[in-house]
């Protein structure tokens, strides 16, 4: 079975790997503010899934040349992916945001910029400078849906209804904007069929998919139900098994960003298989390479 990876579509589109610089805007999230909610998504870290990201206090150019020290030995390349990637990076001051993607999108060693946020986090303003920025390089929006299934979002108290979810991806690809879509596969109570039909109606509309493995972190909400006994983590046998339907489904041109995911260790509560990553990947490639529907 064969499936688009990132490194592939760089390299067919640009004839080189860029490496992503985990960067950080100084923002929060409506689900976290009160606008939505105050606690956050269930399973999301108190740094807002950014756990690898630079410290948001730093400026924009400080923040890139850090996270470059940190992938000096992976790569000899000299341009890069800058990925806002904690919280809800377009929500906020209009004016930070503005400024904070133009620093990264202009500077020389970055050929692509890449921004994490929410479905609901679009304004007309937002939508205005995203569209400025894609006359200046290659803009991608990474957007957190992680399930199309209403039960699903109330659970993890995501905060917006799923339809604005394909509203959203409509309106970033009329103004040029590659979508990537997060789903997270094994989330409590969703049985196989659940997240393969999130990966089939995703895929009809977004440009590439990461999916996500669910990861259970100390000091989330999560944790409570999972230490409750209230659901149980998927086995690598199984979510490979998962995985591979699910990439099975999805149409040829869908680039897939991400086969699972990194927990950070000091804060993994399960699964601990993950820890051993490059047994994991060669687990999850021998399963896609042998999947026979």
């Amino acid at each position: 079975m064969k499936y688009v990876s990132l490194s592939q579509y760089l390299k067919n589109e640009y004839n080189e790997k860029y490496y992503k610089l985990s960067l950080s805007c100084s923002t929060t999230c409506p689900n976290r503010d009160g606008t939505c909610g105050d606690k956050g998504c269930i399973f999301c870290s108190m740094k807002g899934s950014g756990d690898f990201a630079q410290d948001a206090l730093l400026d924009i150019d400080t923040q890139i040349e850090r996270a470059k020290t940190l992938i000096q030995n992976k790569t000899d390349n000299n341009r890069y992916i800058a990925y806002f990637q904690a919280f809800t990076s377009t929500y906020g001051d209009i004016g930070y945001i503005k400024d904070a993607f133009s620093k990264a999108i202009n500077r020389d060693d970055i050929a692509i910029l890449s921004i994490a946020t929410r479905p609901d986090c679009l304004s007309n303003d937002v939508m205005c400078i995203l569209e400025d920025l894609t006359k200046i390089k290659p803009v991608w929006v990474e957007l957190g849906l992680q399930s199309i299934h209403e039960s699903t979002a109330e659970y993890i108290r995501r905060g917006y209804p799923t339809p604005l979810y394909f509203d959203a991806v409509k309106k970033l690809k009329a103004i040029g904007i590659h979508v990537i879509t997060h789903v997270i596969i094994g989330l409590p109570y969703e049985t196989k069929k659940m997240m393969i039909e999130t990966v089939r109606q995703v895929s009809e509309v977004t440009d590439g998919i990461k999916l996500q493995l669910l990861h259970v972190i100390k000091g989330t909400d999560l944790a409570k139900e999972y230490s409750k006994g209230k659901f149980e983590v998927l086995t690598l046998e199984d979510y490979a098994s998962i995985l591979c339907e699910c990439i099975s489904v999805l149409p040829d041109d869908v680039v897939v960003h991400r086969l699972t995911g990194d927990g950070d260790k000091s804060t993994l509560i399960a699964p601990l298989w993950t820890k051993d990553k490059k047994r994991v990947l060669n687990y999850i490639n021998h399963c896609i390479a042998s999947y026979v529907k």
